[in-house]
């Protein structure tokens, strides 16, 4: 049997218990293989009618009013195992609003909606691989995976793209949150340097004075150091 590679060792299996949801999705037979044949290539991502507009990266600029909330701004790269700009990635987010709370009928958390935020943005990245988000922190929220679980504050970030065979989907997170030991999600990735590659790093650079914190995460396809993504 050959040893775990790094990048299997950043990822989190199907089947994690202390994450209630994976037993009842997790596959119960083999995974099958596909031949490469099978699949096509494509000169760039599709998108949809919609076009992507610069405005749709700012999350606090989609309404008639600001949102409540600490006003944040989050950006970093999308790059390739050797450090290269992944350009041209659509980049998608959404997120709760500030005070833990979804624009989802599912939802059912008693804290309040806000008019002025929905929560959901979406960006292509630039020429150096580059995104940029401006929105509110997100609250943390309770639920029920066991007895009084609370979700730590984070942003669920979505890629696509002409160099992505699939769409990809991760988490990211914020430093010094003390939610973070505590999440189930976090803790399906084996090895703690993959959980700590899933949350941001407060920039001082990024930072917009008297308007804005700013926050930097890199997010890496594949490689050795690679982000993890959801399974």
């Amino acid at each position: 049997m050959s040893a775990q590679t790094t990048e299997e060792a950043f990822e989190p299996p199907y089947l994690w218990p202390a994450y209630r949801s994976t037993v009842l999705r997790a596959p119960k037979q083999p995974l099958v293989r596909l031949p490469s044949e099978w699949f096509h290539t494509i000169p760039g991502p599709v998108y949809g009618r919609v076009p992507v507009r610069p405005e749709d990266a700012d999350l606090t600029r989609q309404h008639a009013g600001e949102p409540l909330g600490e006003r944040i701004i989050l950006t970093g790269r999308v790059l390739d195992s050797d450090g290269r700009p992944v350009r041209g990635t659509l980049v998608e987010i959404w997120q709760a609003n500030a005070a833990g709370r979804y624009v989802d009928p599912s939802d059912q958390h008693p804290a309040p909606l806000d008019p002025n935020f929905t929560g959901a943005g979406r960006c292509l990245t630039d020429a150096e691989g580059r995104y940029r988000f401006v929105t509110v922190k997100p609250g943390a929220y309770p639920w029920r995976n066991d007895h009084n679980a609370w979700r730590p504050a984070h942003v669920h970030f979505s890629l696509f793209g002409s160099q992505l065979s699939s769409r990809l989907v991760t988490q990211m997170y914020f430093p010094g949150d003390p939610l973070i030991p505590q999440d189930p999600i976090l803790e399906a990735i084996p090895d703690p340097r993959g959980r700590e590659r899933l949350v941001a790093a407060f920039d001082r650079e990024v930072t917009q004075p008297e308007w804005a914190l700013g926050y930097r995460w890199d997010i890496v396809l594949r490689g050795r150091d690679a982000t993890p993504m959801e399974a």
